[in-house]
Protein backbone atom coordinates (compact mmCIF):
# COMPACT_ATOMS: atom_id res chain seq x y z
CA UNK A 1 0.00 0.00 0.00
CA UNK A 2 1.51 3.33 -0.84
CA UNK A 3 0.74 6.55 0.91
CA UNK A 4 2.00 9.68 -0.82
CA UNK A 5 3.01 12.77 0.97
CA UNK A 6 2.93 16.36 0.30
CA UNK A 7 3.75 17.31 3.61
CA UNK A 8 5.88 19.34 2.31
CA UNK A 9 2.76 20.32 0.62
CA UNK A 10 0.93 18.76 3.49
CA UNK A 11 -0.95 16.95 0.77
CA UNK A 12 -1.07 13.45 2.07
CA UNK A 13 -2.23 10.45 0.07
CA UNK A 14 -1.99 6.72 -0.54
CA UNK A 15 -1.13 4.26 -3.29
CA UNK A 16 -1.54 0.47 -3.11
CA UNK A 17 -0.79 -3.27 -3.75
CA UNK A 18 -2.40 -6.46 -5.47
CA UNK A 19 -3.03 -10.24 -5.48
CA UNK A 20 -0.06 -12.45 -6.18
CA UNK A 21 0.66 -13.63 -9.76
CA UNK A 22 3.01 -16.48 -10.58
CA UNK A 23 5.65 -14.34 -12.31
CA UNK A 24 6.88 -12.57 -9.18
CA UNK A 25 10.38 -11.06 -9.28
CA UNK A 26 12.96 -12.47 -6.89
CA UNK A 27 14.42 -9.02 -6.27
CA UNK A 28 14.07 -5.37 -7.26
CA UNK A 29 16.92 -2.93 -6.67
CA UNK A 30 16.01 0.72 -6.06
CA UNK A 31 18.10 3.83 -5.35
CA UNK A 32 17.44 5.71 -2.10
CA UNK A 33 18.69 9.29 -2.37
CA UNK A 34 18.62 9.99 1.38
CA UNK A 35 19.00 7.49 4.19
CA UNK A 36 15.93 7.91 6.42
CA UNK A 37 16.45 9.19 9.94
CA UNK A 38 13.44 7.10 10.89
CA UNK A 39 10.97 4.64 9.39
CA UNK A 40 8.37 5.43 12.00
CA UNK A 41 4.93 5.63 10.33
CA UNK A 42 4.18 8.63 12.54
CA UNK A 43 7.17 10.91 12.03
CA UNK A 44 8.95 9.82 8.85
CA UNK A 45 10.72 12.79 7.33
CA UNK A 46 11.16 12.42 3.57
CA UNK A 47 9.75 10.80 0.43
CA UNK A 48 12.24 7.94 0.47
CA UNK A 49 11.27 7.01 4.00
CA UNK A 50 7.59 7.20 3.05
CA UNK A 51 8.12 4.84 0.12
CA UNK A 52 9.51 2.22 2.49
CA UNK A 53 6.92 2.83 5.21
CA UNK A 54 4.24 2.27 2.54
CA UNK A 55 5.52 -1.27 2.11
CA UNK A 56 5.43 -2.01 5.84
CA UNK A 57 2.11 -0.42 6.85
CA UNK A 58 -1.33 0.19 5.39
CA UNK A 59 -4.08 2.77 5.77
CA UNK A 60 -7.83 2.41 5.58
CA UNK A 61 -8.01 4.00 2.11
CA UNK A 62 -5.56 4.14 -0.78
CA UNK A 63 -5.20 5.00 -4.45
CA UNK A 64 -5.97 2.54 -7.20
CA UNK A 65 -3.49 3.86 -9.76
CA UNK A 66 -5.01 1.77 -12.52
CA UNK A 67 -8.24 3.73 -12.20
CA UNK A 68 -7.03 6.98 -10.61
CA UNK A 69 -9.49 6.74 -7.76
CA UNK A 70 -9.53 6.37 -4.00
CA UNK A 71 -10.30 2.80 -2.96
CA UNK A 72 -10.54 0.82 0.29
CA UNK A 73 -7.37 -0.93 1.43
CA UNK A 74 -7.58 -2.02 5.09
CA UNK A 75 -11.21 -0.89 4.97
CA UNK A 76 -13.68 -3.38 3.51
CA UNK A 77 -15.44 -0.60 1.62
CA UNK A 78 -15.63 3.18 1.40
CA UNK A 79 -17.01 4.72 4.61
CA UNK A 80 -20.66 5.44 5.24
CA UNK A 81 -21.03 9.20 5.71
CA UNK A 82 -23.71 10.92 7.79
CA UNK A 83 -23.70 14.72 8.09
CA UNK A 84 -25.31 16.61 10.97
CA UNK A 85 -25.32 20.33 11.83
CA UNK A 86 -21.98 20.37 13.61
CA UNK A 87 -20.45 16.93 13.11
CA UNK A 88 -19.93 14.33 10.41
CA UNK A 89 -19.89 10.60 11.07
CA UNK A 90 -17.70 8.25 9.04
CA UNK A 91 -18.34 4.56 9.63
CA UNK A 92 -15.72 2.03 8.54
CA UNK A 93 -15.35 -1.72 8.69
CA UNK A 94 -11.94 -3.40 8.40
CA UNK A 95 -11.48 -6.14 5.83
CA UNK A 96 -12.11 -9.67 7.01
CA UNK A 97 -8.76 -11.46 7.08
CA UNK A 98 -6.59 -8.38 7.64
CA UNK A 99 -3.94 -9.40 10.15
CA UNK A 100 -0.75 -8.25 11.82
CA UNK A 101 2.60 -10.01 11.54
CA UNK A 102 1.80 -12.25 14.52
CA UNK A 103 -1.46 -13.38 12.89
CA UNK A 104 -3.80 -11.42 15.16
CA UNK A 105 -6.59 -9.48 13.44
CA UNK A 106 -6.52 -5.76 12.71
CA UNK A 107 -9.40 -4.30 14.72
CA UNK A 108 -11.09 -1.04 15.63
CA UNK A 109 -8.99 -1.04 18.81
CA UNK A 110 -5.87 -0.65 16.67
CA UNK A 111 -7.44 2.31 14.85
CA UNK A 112 -8.36 3.92 18.19
CA UNK A 113 -4.82 3.34 19.47
CA UNK A 114 -3.36 4.92 16.32
CA UNK A 115 -5.48 8.04 16.78
CA UNK A 116 -4.25 8.35 20.36
CA UNK A 117 -0.65 8.15 19.19
CA UNK A 118 -1.29 10.77 16.51
CA UNK A 119 -2.90 13.18 18.98
CA UNK A 120 -1.09 12.62 22.26
CA UNK A 121 1.11 15.37 23.69
CA UNK A 122 4.80 14.64 24.36
CA UNK A 123 5.06 12.34 21.32
CA UNK A 124 6.97 13.05 18.12
CA UNK A 125 3.78 13.34 16.07
CA UNK A 126 3.86 16.96 14.88
CA UNK A 127 4.07 15.99 11.22
CA UNK A 128 0.73 14.20 11.03
CA UNK A 129 -1.16 15.61 14.01
CA UNK A 130 -2.81 18.46 12.01
CA UNK A 131 -4.13 15.95 9.51
CA UNK A 132 -6.39 14.23 12.07
CA UNK A 133 -7.20 17.04 14.49
CA UNK A 134 -10.77 17.22 13.12
CA UNK A 135 -11.48 13.63 14.33
CA UNK A 136 -12.87 14.20 17.81
CA UNK A 137 -13.85 10.68 18.80
CA UNK A 138 -13.95 7.08 17.65
CA UNK A 139 -16.94 4.91 18.63
CA UNK A 140 -16.43 1.13 18.31
CA UNK A 141 -19.33 -1.08 17.24
CA UNK A 142 -20.39 -3.16 20.23
CA UNK A 143 -21.26 -6.16 18.06
CA UNK A 144 -18.38 -6.06 15.56
CA UNK A 145 -14.76 -5.52 16.70
CA UNK A 146 -13.79 -4.54 13.13
CA UNK A 147 -16.38 -1.78 12.80
CA UNK A 148 -16.19 1.77 14.15
CA UNK A 149 -17.35 5.34 13.59
CA UNK A 150 -15.28 8.52 13.51
CA UNK A 151 -17.00 11.56 15.01
CA UNK A 152 -15.62 14.56 13.13
CA UNK A 153 -15.96 18.28 13.70
CA UNK A 154 -17.88 20.00 10.90
CA UNK A 155 -17.51 18.87 7.31
CA UNK A 156 -15.03 19.41 4.48
CA UNK A 157 -14.90 17.64 1.11
CA UNK A 158 -11.53 16.00 1.78
CA UNK A 159 -12.55 14.56 5.14
CA UNK A 160 -13.46 11.21 3.60
CA UNK A 161 -9.91 10.79 2.33
CA UNK A 162 -8.28 12.15 5.48
CA UNK A 163 -10.20 9.79 7.77
CA UNK A 164 -8.57 6.93 5.88
CA UNK A 165 -5.19 8.50 5.18
CA UNK A 166 -2.95 7.51 8.09
CA UNK A 167 -1.08 4.31 8.75
CA UNK A 168 -2.75 1.98 11.25
CA UNK A 169 -0.47 0.79 14.07
CA UNK A 170 -0.50 -2.56 15.90
CA UNK A 171 -1.36 -1.81 19.52
CA UNK A 172 -0.11 -5.22 20.68
CA UNK A 173 3.40 -4.48 19.42
CA UNK A 174 3.84 -0.79 20.17
CA UNK A 175 2.03 -0.64 23.51
CA UNK A 176 2.19 -4.15 24.99
CA UNK A 177 1.67 -2.75 28.50
CA UNK A 178 -1.52 -0.94 27.48
CA UNK A 179 -0.20 2.41 28.71
CA UNK A 180 -2.55 4.43 26.46
CA UNK A 181 -5.54 2.13 26.82
CA UNK A 182 -7.36 4.11 29.52
CA UNK A 183 -6.88 7.56 27.95
CA UNK A 184 -9.78 9.03 26.03
CA UNK A 185 -8.99 10.60 22.66
CA UNK A 186 -10.61 13.88 23.71
CA UNK A 187 -8.36 14.08 26.78
CA UNK A 188 -5.24 13.65 24.65
CA UNK A 189 -6.41 16.42 22.32
CA UNK A 190 -6.82 18.81 25.24
CA UNK A 191 -4.15 20.85 26.98
CA UNK A 192 -1.50 18.69 28.66
CA UNK A 193 -1.92 20.57 31.94
CA UNK A 194 -5.52 19.33 32.13
CA UNK A 195 -4.58 15.70 31.68
CA UNK A 196 -4.96 13.50 34.73
CA UNK A 197 -2.50 10.66 35.39
CA UNK A 198 0.32 11.71 33.07
CA UNK A 199 2.61 8.94 34.29
CA UNK A 200 1.56 6.31 31.74
CA UNK A 201 1.71 8.83 28.91
CA UNK A 202 5.17 9.98 29.96
CA UNK A 203 6.37 6.37 30.15
CA UNK A 204 4.95 5.59 26.72
CA UNK A 205 6.42 8.80 25.24
CA UNK A 206 9.92 8.01 26.53
CA UNK A 207 9.80 4.66 24.73
CA UNK A 208 8.01 5.82 21.59
CA UNK A 209 10.33 8.79 21.05
CA UNK A 210 13.39 6.61 21.55
CA UNK A 211 15.69 5.16 18.89
CA UNK A 212 14.03 1.72 18.79
CA UNK A 213 10.89 3.16 17.20
CA UNK A 214 13.03 4.79 14.52
CA UNK A 215 14.97 1.78 13.20
CA UNK A 216 14.04 -1.48 14.94
CA UNK A 217 12.95 -4.22 12.52
CA UNK A 218 11.22 -5.93 15.44
CA UNK A 219 8.99 -2.92 16.14
CA UNK A 220 8.51 -1.45 12.64
CA UNK A 221 5.97 -4.05 11.56
CA UNK A 222 2.55 -3.29 10.15
CA UNK A 223 -0.12 -5.05 8.10
CA UNK A 224 1.69 -4.43 4.79
CA UNK A 225 3.30 -7.16 2.74
CA UNK A 226 6.93 -6.60 3.78
CA UNK A 227 9.25 -6.76 6.77
CA UNK A 228 12.64 -5.12 7.25
CA UNK A 229 15.20 -7.85 6.73
CA UNK A 230 18.32 -5.74 7.11
CA UNK A 231 19.34 -2.10 7.59
CA UNK A 232 23.01 -1.30 7.08
CA UNK A 233 23.56 2.34 8.00
CA UNK A 234 24.79 4.42 5.10
CA UNK A 235 24.44 1.52 2.65
CA UNK A 236 21.08 -0.19 2.23
CA UNK A 237 17.69 -1.16 3.58
CA UNK A 238 16.38 -4.55 2.48
CA UNK A 239 12.75 -5.65 2.74
CA UNK A 240 11.48 -9.21 2.37
CA UNK A 241 7.92 -10.27 1.57
CA UNK A 242 5.99 -11.81 4.43
CA UNK A 243 5.21 -15.47 4.24
CA UNK A 244 1.47 -16.15 3.97
CA UNK A 245 0.69 -12.44 3.88
CA UNK A 246 -3.03 -11.87 4.29
CA UNK A 247 -3.25 -9.62 1.20
CA UNK A 248 -2.09 -12.44 -1.10
CA UNK A 249 -5.50 -14.09 -0.82
CA UNK A 250 -7.39 -11.01 -2.00
CA UNK A 251 -8.73 -10.70 -5.51
CA UNK A 252 -7.89 -6.99 -5.52
CA UNK A 253 -5.52 -5.75 -8.19
CA UNK A 254 -4.28 -2.68 -6.29
CA UNK A 255 -3.22 -4.44 -3.08
CA UNK A 256 0.10 -6.10 -3.88
CA UNK A 257 3.38 -7.46 -2.56
CA UNK A 258 4.83 -9.14 -5.62
CA UNK A 259 8.67 -8.97 -5.43
CA UNK A 260 10.19 -11.42 -2.96
CA UNK A 261 12.80 -8.86 -1.95
CA UNK A 262 13.15 -5.10 -2.42
CA UNK A 263 16.56 -3.56 -1.78
CA UNK A 264 16.96 0.18 -1.34
CA UNK A 265 20.56 1.32 -1.85
CA UNK A 266 21.59 4.60 -0.24
CA UNK A 267 23.23 6.64 -3.01
CA UNK A 268 23.07 10.37 -2.17
CA UNK A 269 25.07 11.50 -5.19
CA UNK A 270 23.12 11.64 -8.47
CA UNK A 271 26.20 10.96 -10.62
CA UNK A 272 26.98 7.82 -8.64
CA UNK A 273 23.39 6.65 -8.94
CA UNK A 274 23.44 7.19 -12.70
CA UNK A 275 26.69 5.22 -12.95
CA UNK A 276 25.04 2.37 -11.01
CA UNK A 277 22.05 2.06 -13.34
CA UNK A 278 24.24 2.34 -16.45
CA UNK A 279 26.13 -0.65 -15.07
CA UNK A 280 22.85 -2.54 -14.49
CA UNK A 281 23.29 -2.40 -10.70
CA UNK A 282 19.85 -0.83 -10.22
CA UNK A 283 16.44 -1.78 -11.61
CA UNK A 284 14.81 1.58 -10.99
CA UNK A 285 16.16 5.11 -10.90
CA UNK A 286 13.94 8.15 -10.49
CA UNK A 287 14.70 11.88 -10.45
CA UNK A 288 17.31 11.59 -13.18
CA UNK A 289 19.03 14.83 -14.10
CA UNK A 290 17.45 16.29 -17.25
CA UNK A 291 20.66 16.52 -19.28
CA UNK A 292 21.60 12.95 -18.35
CA UNK A 293 18.07 11.81 -19.13
CA UNK A 294 18.37 13.20 -22.65
CA UNK A 295 21.67 11.37 -23.06
CA UNK A 296 20.10 8.13 -21.90
CA UNK A 297 17.39 8.55 -24.53
CA UNK A 298 20.11 8.52 -27.19
CA UNK A 299 21.88 5.48 -25.73
CA UNK A 300 20.50 2.53 -27.71
CA UNK A 301 22.19 -0.07 -25.53
CA UNK A 302 20.59 1.45 -22.44
CA UNK A 303 17.11 1.83 -23.91
CA UNK A 304 17.23 -1.78 -25.03
CA UNK A 305 17.30 -2.79 -21.35
CA UNK A 306 15.46 0.14 -19.72
CA UNK A 307 12.24 2.01 -20.45
CA UNK A 308 12.25 5.78 -19.85
CA UNK A 309 9.26 7.69 -18.48
CA UNK A 310 8.41 11.39 -17.93
CA UNK A 311 5.19 11.57 -15.84
CA UNK A 312 3.88 14.97 -14.77
CA UNK A 313 5.10 15.30 -11.21
CA UNK A 314 3.47 16.72 -8.10
CA UNK A 315 6.88 17.78 -6.86
CA UNK A 316 7.87 21.41 -7.02
CA UNK A 317 10.91 23.53 -6.34
CA UNK A 318 10.89 26.60 -4.17
CA UNK A 319 13.18 29.11 -2.50
CA UNK A 320 12.92 29.76 1.22
CA UNK A 321 14.03 33.07 2.72
CA UNK A 322 14.47 33.37 6.48
CA UNK A 323 12.19 36.34 7.18
CA UNK A 324 13.27 36.30 10.83
CA UNK A 325 16.59 37.86 9.85
CA UNK A 326 16.66 41.68 10.03
CA UNK A 327 17.99 42.03 6.49
CA UNK A 328 15.08 40.00 5.10
CA UNK A 329 12.41 41.47 7.38
CA UNK A 330 11.10 43.93 4.76
CA UNK A 331 9.11 42.08 2.12
CA UNK A 332 10.39 44.44 -0.57
CA UNK A 333 13.89 43.04 -0.03
CA UNK A 334 12.51 39.54 -0.48
CA UNK A 335 10.58 40.62 -3.57
CA UNK A 336 13.79 42.05 -5.02
CA UNK A 337 15.51 38.71 -4.52
CA UNK A 338 12.59 36.98 -6.26
CA UNK A 339 13.17 39.15 -9.34
CA UNK A 340 16.76 37.89 -9.49
CA UNK A 341 15.85 34.20 -9.66
CA UNK A 342 15.00 34.08 -13.41
CA UNK A 343 12.72 31.04 -13.30
CA UNK A 344 12.72 30.50 -17.07
CA UNK A 345 16.51 30.26 -17.13
CA UNK A 346 16.43 27.89 -14.14
CA UNK A 347 14.00 25.62 -15.96
CA UNK A 348 16.01 25.66 -19.18
CA UNK A 349 19.38 25.15 -17.53
CA UNK A 350 18.53 22.70 -14.77
CA UNK A 351 15.43 20.92 -16.11
CA UNK A 352 15.98 21.01 -19.88
CA UNK A 353 12.44 22.43 -20.02
CA UNK A 354 10.96 19.40 -18.19
CA UNK A 355 9.05 21.77 -15.90
CA UNK A 356 6.21 24.30 -15.65
CA UNK A 357 6.54 27.66 -13.82
CA UNK A 358 4.19 28.12 -10.89
CA UNK A 359 3.04 31.12 -8.85
CA UNK A 360 2.50 29.14 -5.66
CA UNK A 361 2.42 25.69 -4.06
CA UNK A 362 -0.84 24.69 -5.78
CA UNK A 363 -0.07 22.70 -8.96
CA UNK A 364 -0.95 24.57 -12.19
CA UNK A 365 -2.68 21.38 -13.35
CA UNK A 366 -5.31 21.88 -10.63
CA UNK A 367 -7.04 24.59 -12.66
CA UNK A 368 -9.93 25.04 -10.22
CA UNK A 369 -7.57 25.99 -7.39
CA UNK A 370 -4.61 27.58 -9.16
CA UNK A 371 -4.51 31.38 -9.11
CA UNK A 372 -4.32 32.27 -12.81
CA UNK A 373 -4.55 36.00 -12.06
CA UNK A 374 -0.91 35.87 -10.91
CA UNK A 375 2.01 35.56 -13.29
CA UNK A 376 5.35 33.90 -12.53
CA UNK A 377 7.78 36.50 -11.18
CA UNK A 378 9.91 37.80 -14.03
CA UNK A 379 13.64 38.35 -14.02
CA UNK A 380 14.29 42.11 -13.78
CA UNK A 381 17.38 43.87 -12.47
CA UNK A 382 15.57 47.21 -12.67
CA UNK A 383 12.66 46.01 -10.52
CA UNK A 384 15.06 44.44 -8.03
CA UNK A 385 16.99 47.71 -7.64
CA UNK A 386 13.82 49.77 -7.19
CA UNK A 387 12.51 47.40 -4.54
CA UNK A 388 15.81 47.46 -2.65
CA UNK A 389 15.79 51.24 -2.66
CA UNK A 390 12.17 51.26 -1.47
CA UNK A 391 13.19 48.92 1.36
CA UNK A 392 15.78 51.46 2.53
CA UNK A 393 18.93 49.96 1.04
CA UNK A 394 21.46 52.45 -0.30
CA UNK A 395 23.62 51.52 -3.28
CA UNK A 396 27.32 52.42 -3.28
CA UNK A 397 30.33 51.28 -5.26
CA UNK A 398 30.83 48.60 -2.61
CA UNK A 399 27.29 47.20 -2.68
CA UNK A 400 23.98 47.72 -0.87
CA UNK A 401 23.92 48.97 2.71
CA UNK A 402 21.29 49.59 5.36
CA UNK A 403 21.33 50.40 9.06
CA UNK A 404 19.91 47.38 10.89
CA UNK A 405 19.75 47.25 14.68
CA UNK A 406 22.02 50.28 14.81
CA UNK A 407 24.69 48.71 12.60
CA UNK A 408 25.55 49.53 9.00
CA UNK A 409 24.93 46.22 7.24
CA UNK A 410 25.92 45.09 3.76
CA UNK A 411 23.41 43.00 1.83
CA UNK A 412 24.92 39.58 1.23
CA UNK A 413 23.15 36.25 0.78
CA UNK A 414 24.21 32.74 1.82
CA UNK A 415 22.48 30.06 -0.28
CA UNK A 416 22.18 26.42 0.80
CA UNK A 417 20.94 23.32 -0.98
CA UNK A 418 21.13 19.58 -0.41
CA UNK A 419 24.41 18.13 -1.66
CA UNK A 420 24.13 15.97 -4.76
CA UNK A 421 21.20 17.90 -6.25
CA UNK A 422 22.63 19.10 -9.55
CA UNK A 423 19.47 21.03 -10.46
CA UNK A 424 19.83 23.20 -7.36
CA UNK A 425 23.56 23.47 -7.87
CA UNK A 426 22.84 25.00 -11.29
CA UNK A 427 20.03 27.14 -9.90
CA UNK A 428 22.29 28.50 -7.16
CA UNK A 429 24.98 29.41 -9.68
CA UNK A 430 22.49 31.18 -11.95
CA UNK A 431 21.13 33.13 -9.00
CA UNK A 432 24.67 33.99 -7.89
CA UNK A 433 25.44 35.39 -11.36
CA UNK A 434 22.20 37.39 -11.49
CA UNK A 435 22.72 38.78 -7.99
CA UNK A 436 26.26 39.83 -8.93
CA UNK A 437 24.80 41.96 -11.72
CA UNK A 438 22.81 43.74 -9.00
CA UNK A 439 25.95 44.08 -6.81
CA UNK A 440 24.77 41.54 -4.22
CA UNK A 441 27.46 39.03 -3.18
CA UNK A 442 26.16 35.45 -2.90
CA UNK A 443 27.94 32.49 -1.33
CA UNK A 444 26.82 28.95 -2.06
CA UNK A 445 27.10 25.90 0.17
CA UNK A 446 25.99 22.35 -0.59
CA UNK A 447 25.06 20.51 2.61
CA UNK A 448 24.79 16.83 3.47
CA UNK A 449 21.13 15.88 3.78
CA UNK A 450 20.77 15.52 7.54
CA UNK A 451 22.71 18.72 8.21
CA UNK A 452 20.59 20.58 5.67
CA UNK A 453 17.46 19.41 7.46
CA UNK A 454 18.82 20.31 10.88
CA UNK A 455 19.79 23.81 9.75
CA UNK A 456 16.34 24.38 8.26
CA UNK A 457 14.54 23.23 11.40
CA UNK A 458 16.82 25.36 13.60
CA UNK A 459 16.32 28.45 11.37
CA UNK A 460 20.07 28.58 10.79
CA UNK A 461 19.96 29.65 7.16
CA UNK A 462 19.48 32.72 5.00
CA UNK A 463 18.20 31.26 1.74
CA UNK A 464 17.76 27.74 0.46
CA UNK A 465 16.55 25.82 -2.57
CA UNK A 466 14.30 22.92 -1.69
CA UNK A 467 11.65 20.61 -3.12
CA UNK A 468 8.30 19.49 -1.78
CA UNK A 469 6.15 16.66 -3.07
CA UNK A 470 2.63 15.44 -2.51
CA UNK A 471 -0.54 14.70 -4.43
CA UNK A 472 -3.50 16.50 -5.98
CA UNK A 473 -6.16 15.31 -3.56
CA UNK A 474 -5.54 17.07 -0.25
CA UNK A 475 -4.39 20.69 -0.06
CA UNK A 476 -3.59 21.21 3.60
CA UNK A 477 -0.83 23.81 3.87
CA UNK A 478 -1.17 24.45 7.59
CA UNK A 479 2.10 22.72 8.65
CA UNK A 480 4.02 24.78 6.08
CA UNK A 481 2.61 28.24 6.74
CA UNK A 482 0.78 28.43 10.08
CA UNK A 483 2.65 30.37 12.77
CA UNK A 484 2.07 27.55 15.25
CA UNK A 485 4.61 25.57 13.16
CA UNK A 486 7.19 28.36 12.95
CA UNK A 487 9.06 27.44 16.12
CA UNK A 488 12.31 25.49 16.28
CA UNK A 489 11.70 22.08 14.75
CA UNK A 490 8.49 23.14 12.99
CA UNK A 491 7.96 22.90 9.24
CA UNK A 492 7.34 26.63 8.76
CA UNK A 493 11.03 27.21 8.14
CA UNK A 494 10.73 30.69 6.61
CA UNK A 495 8.75 32.32 9.44
CA UNK A 496 5.84 33.18 7.16
CA UNK A 497 2.53 34.22 8.60
CA UNK A 498 0.48 36.26 11.05
CA UNK A 499 -2.93 35.96 12.70
CA UNK A 500 -4.72 36.80 9.44
CA UNK A 501 -2.92 34.13 7.41
CA UNK A 502 -3.46 31.65 10.26
CA UNK A 503 -7.20 32.29 10.05
CA UNK A 504 -7.07 31.82 6.28
CA UNK A 505 -5.28 28.48 6.62
CA UNK A 506 -7.84 27.30 9.16
CA UNK A 507 -10.64 28.44 6.87
CA UNK A 508 -9.16 26.51 3.93
CA UNK A 509 -9.16 23.31 5.97
CA UNK A 510 -12.75 23.81 7.08
CA UNK A 511 -14.22 25.03 3.77
CA UNK A 512 -17.47 23.18 3.09
CA UNK A 513 -17.65 23.65 -0.68
CA UNK A 514 -15.20 23.35 -3.55
CA UNK A 515 -15.93 26.94 -4.59
CA UNK A 516 -15.14 28.32 -1.15
CA UNK A 517 -11.96 26.29 -0.93
CA UNK A 518 -10.87 27.52 -4.36
CA UNK A 519 -11.41 31.16 -3.41
CA UNK A 520 -9.46 30.78 -0.18
CA UNK A 521 -6.59 28.88 -1.79
CA UNK A 522 -6.24 31.57 -4.45
CA UNK A 523 -6.07 34.19 -1.71
CA UNK A 524 -3.35 32.19 0.06
CA UNK A 525 -1.37 32.03 -3.17
CA UNK A 526 -1.72 35.80 -3.56
CA UNK A 527 -0.41 36.44 -0.05
CA UNK A 528 2.50 34.04 -0.46
CA UNK A 529 3.35 35.66 -3.78
CA UNK A 530 3.34 39.11 -2.19
CA UNK A 531 5.24 38.18 0.98
CA UNK A 532 7.98 36.34 -0.96
CA UNK A 533 9.27 34.31 1.97
CA UNK A 534 8.28 31.06 0.27
CA UNK A 535 8.98 31.64 -3.43
CA UNK A 536 7.51 28.90 -5.62
CA UNK A 537 9.54 28.22 -8.76
CA UNK A 538 8.28 25.33 -10.89
CA UNK A 539 6.62 21.95 -11.03
CA UNK A 540 8.61 19.48 -13.04
CA UNK A 541 8.16 16.26 -14.92
CA UNK A 542 9.82 13.41 -13.20
CA UNK A 543 12.30 11.39 -15.20
CA UNK A 544 12.81 7.75 -14.39
CA UNK A 545 14.15 4.53 -15.83
CA UNK A 546 12.78 1.04 -15.13
CA UNK A 547 14.26 -2.22 -16.34
CA UNK A 548 12.27 -3.68 -19.22
CA UNK A 549 11.99 -7.11 -17.63
CA UNK A 550 9.25 -5.70 -15.39
CA UNK A 551 5.63 -4.95 -16.16
CA UNK A 552 2.69 -3.71 -14.08
CA UNK A 553 4.84 -0.80 -12.82
CA UNK A 554 1.97 1.73 -12.59
CA UNK A 555 3.68 4.91 -13.75
CA UNK A 556 2.14 7.92 -11.99
CA UNK A 557 2.67 11.60 -11.31
CA UNK A 558 2.50 10.77 -7.61
CA UNK A 559 5.89 10.26 -5.98
CA UNK A 560 7.82 8.00 -6.35
CA UNK A 561 6.10 7.71 -9.78
CA UNK A 562 5.81 3.91 -9.70
CA UNK A 563 4.58 1.15 -7.38
CA UNK A 564 7.46 -1.25 -6.75
CA UNK A 565 5.19 -3.61 -4.83
CA UNK A 566 3.18 -4.30 -7.99
CA UNK A 567 6.13 -5.22 -10.24
CA UNK A 568 5.83 -8.53 -12.07
CA UNK A 569 8.10 -10.16 -14.64
CA UNK A 570 7.24 -10.05 -18.30
CA UNK A 571 6.49 -13.41 -19.86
Amino acid sequence: MRKINLLSFAFIFLLSFCSQPNNQPDSVKVRLAIEPETLSPINYGDAGALQIVNLLYQSLLGADLGKDQISPVLAARMPEVIKTDSTTLFTYEIREGATWTNGSPVTAADVAFTLKVLNAPLLNNERLKPQVEFIKDIVPDEANPKKFTFVCKGYAPEMELLTGDFFILPAYLIDPQGLLKDYKLSALQDDLSKLENKTNLETFASRFNGPDFNRSKDLLQGSGGYLIENWVSGQSITLRRKENWWGSALDVDYITANPEQISFYVIPDNTTALFAIKNRQLDVLEKIDAAEFNQLREDKAFTKDYALYTPNSYEFAYVGLNSRLPKFEDKRTRQAIAHLLDVNSLIKASQQNYATPTVGPVPPSLTDFYNTSLKPIDFSLAKARKLLEAAGWQHTSEGWFKVLDGQKTKLTIDVNYRAGNTAFENASLIFQQNAAKADIPVTIQAMEGSLFGQKSKAHEFEMFFRTLSGNPFVLNFKPLFHTSFSGIGGMNYTGFGNSNSDELLDAINSASTKEEKARLLKELQRILYDEATFISLYYHKDKLAVHRRFKNIKISGLSPNYDVSSFTLKD
